[in-house]
């Protein structure tokens, strides 16, 4: 059997985003020096910065959902070449605290090396986060 493609890695990832219920299972396909970078001020936007290793990017799942409801992720691409997958797509998010709701394109670039996640970050419109956030 052939080793998962860095396709199948980004995609078996982006399930577990989804139907995971521990977000410890959701690491597992991060590699421990991860590079997990999500621009903005984290405090105005708690998911935002640096995250570090399997459990930083168990605790941004946490924090994420512990802040944000989704209400709509549409995915209309998916690029993969070499080492590196984007995916491309709409989204609505609600956050908690202040009910508003975020709306926007996104493109979340991975790079997968050794059948793990190796770097992330999201493109998103951070001023709409930032401004749902306060």
């Amino acid at each position: 059997m052939p080793a998962p493609t860095p396709l199948d890695i980004v995609n078996a990832f982006s399930l577990r985003t989804v139907t995971a219920a521990d977000t410890a299972e959701i690491a597992e396909l991060v590699s421990d020096d991860v590079d997990w970078f999500v621009v903005g001020d984290r405090a105005v936007v708690p998911w935002a910065g640096r995250w570090t290793g399997k459990a930083g990017v168990a605790q941004f799942y946490a924090t994420l959902r512990a802040e944000t409801v989704s209400e709509r992720f549409d995915v209309t691409t998916v690029l993969a070449q070499g080492n590196r997958v984007a995916v491309i797509g709409e989204l609505a998010t609600r956050v908690k605290r202040t009910g508003k709701r975020i709306e926007c394109e996104f493109v979340f670039d991975f790079v997968v090396e050794n059948g793990l996640i190796t770097r992330f970050r999201p493109f998103e419109d951070s001023l709409a986060v930032a401004l749902a956030c306060l």
